[in-house]
């Protein structure tokens, strides 16, 4: 019989799975189709849309990103990634529960285009859900605030993408048995994601402390659009962002998940 912690295991590699997708598919498609990535991340779900079977693919996403983003919710809220309780701890806790927003915003972009071809969503998809959602927040007393620290928050998760590529600390939650080329994987991909972080940390404090206006704000897509003519930064980001979905898709098979088990405490995971 499969447990619950077993059935959550899979739901997570699936999230995996989906992540791969969608980051080896926005960086072909950066490399590719310069009208599609100008769409941002409507021109990333268009594109699997596209796909020959791209809406079943679509609703893999729709559910995995979904897991993935629930997974990344049970760092803050119980620490099952053994981050601790000290504030370097609880800024790698409070960045997993910004990446579990961000995924459940992709989630329900992916589930946007899914919808159109079976009637229950619109799919109009891409970033402005995530504009409308900002222009919202600006409204309320404090709403400018709010998401300037987010973007602040972007900055930290910025950081810490490249502290984590460049030491590699990431291995310790890959099991041995994993490729070697996992190492070089993770470090294109981390250092990456880590500039696409920063200007979307940028657009974020530029909408809440200096009067931007919630359509400055970017989505994943919308980043690596915006950098399409920077040249070399350009061509280097969505190389990395192609090989963090080759990367993502070893972790489907080989990341060592905690379990959800309270009796089993917390993951040591490997040295």
């Amino acid at each position: 019989m499969v447990d619950k912690s077993e059935k959550f295991n899979w739901l997570v590699r699936v999230g995996y799975l989906s992540r791969a997708i969608l980051y080896f598919v926005l960086g072909l498609v950066a490399l590719t189709s310069a009208d599609k990535i100008a769409e941002g991340t409507n021109g990333i779900f268009r594109a699997i849309d596209d796909f020959t079977g791209g809406n079943v693919l679509l609703w893999i996403m729709v559910v995995g990103l979904f897991a993935y983003a629930l997974f990344r919710f049970c760092s803050p809220l119980f620490d099952v990634e053994n981050n601790g309780s000290d504030t370097k701890g609880w800024a790698k806790r409070i960045g997993h529960a910004g990446s579990g927003i961000g995924h459940l915003a992709l989630a329900y972009s992916a589930y946007q285009f899914a919808g159109k071809n079976s009637g229950s969503a619109s799919g109009s998809g891409g970033g402005g859900g995530a504009q409308e959602a900002a222009s919202g927040v600006l409204s309320m007393e404090f709403g400018g605030v709010l998401i300037g620290l987010l973007g602040l928050a972007l900055f930290i998760a910025a950081a810490f993408q490249a502290k984590k590529g460049i030491t590699g600390e990431f291995m310790q939650r890959i099991s041995a048995q994993a490729p070697s080329s996992v190492r070089w994987l993770g470090l294109a991909g981390y250092s990456a994601r880590a500039v696409v972080y920063a200007v979307i940390g940028w657009s974020l404090f530029k909408a809440g402390f200096m009067s931007g206006g919630a359509e400055q704000i970017k989505t994943l897509g919308d980043a690596v659009a915006s950098l399409a003519g920077e040249g070399f930064v350009f061509t280097l980001t969505a190389i990395g962002l192609l090989l963090f979905g080759i990367y993502s898709l070893i972790q489907a098979r080989y990341r060592i998940i905690p379990e959800l088990d309270s009796d089993a405490g917390v993951p040591k995971f490997r040295a």
